[in-house]
């Protein structure tokens, strides 16, 4: 499957070899199966991917064909993650280890893949101690993130989560304040103090956080806009928040 700047996502196509490629732990992105289809084989593949905790998504036959390299796909294809995802625990393990206070990312369905990109590596760049992104309405790990990312990806820890509201509360029964952005937001960019435990939650590119997500901030962040156009990117808007929470860590805030 063809991305961005002709790259290729790696794709693992037929039966056996993605039911080989489950069974070894192989981080998997999405698995694509034919529609309608009752073989007990494809069923007991889509089983363990369910298992494993892989989105599946069943779609018409021409777009597995339209998307497989082999024309030989029976049925399923496997999208592979460029790494494995790590777990939320893992994230707040690594800000503990550090000694430093957890500052993690959560991207609320960003389904842009250049977006993604950019978000991780900005986060990357600016010390956070992680990602969190949905399973579904996202865009994953794929090779276009990894190239959008400049190879960020590749060393940024990212938890894939079912539900993101969920994962919220769990960040703030372990002491992080949630900081969301949106515009005409309460909370000022430069008035607003990002020195403690925090998660910054970064809103779709369409409609920004979702409702429930939004209701589970603590604060909303809004950027001064001075020019005729109402809003910045999702990735720009990001990065800029990310850098203003680096500065004040920093201790060069005044």
């Amino acid at each position: 499957m063809d991305g961005e700047g002709g790259i290729k996502n790696e794709l693992i196509e037929g039966r056996n070899a993605v039911l080989e490629a489950l069974r070894a732990g192989r981080a998997i992105d999405k698995l694509y199966l034919a529609k309608g289809e009752t073989d007990r084989t494809l069923g007991h593949i889509a089983s363990k991917a369910r298992e494993a905790g892989v989105v599946v998504v069943e779609c018409d036959r021409r777009k597995l064909d339209f998307m497989s390299r082999t024309h030989a796909h029976q049925g399923v294809i496997a999208a592979a993650a460029v790494r494995a995802y790590c777990e939320l625990e893992d994230i707040l393990a690594a800000a503990d280890e550090a000694g430093e206070a957890p500052f993690v990312i959560v991207c609320d369905e960003i389904s842009d893949p250049q977006n993604l990109g950019a978000i991780i590596r900005s986060a990357e760049c600016a010390g956070a101690h992680g990602l969190v992104i949905p399973k579904r309405r996202s865009a994953g790990l794929t090779a276009v993130v990894d190239k959008a990312s400049a190879g960020a990806a590749e060393h940024a820890r990212i938890a894939r989560v079912p539900n993101i509201p969920a994962a919220i509360r769990t960040l703030k029964d372990r002491g992080l304040w949630i900081y969301g952005t949106a515009a005409g937001g309460s909370s000022p960019l430069w008035e607003t103090d990002f020195t403690g435990p925090l998660a910054l939650v970064i809103g779709s590119e369409g409609d920004g956080m979702g409702r429930l997500v939004s209701e589970c901030c603590d604060f909303i962040v809004s950027l001064p806009m001075r020019g005729r156009v109402g809003s910045l990117n999702a990735s720009a808007a990001a990065a800029i928040t990310m850098y203003e929470v680096l500065r004040q860590r920093s201790g060069r805030a005044r």
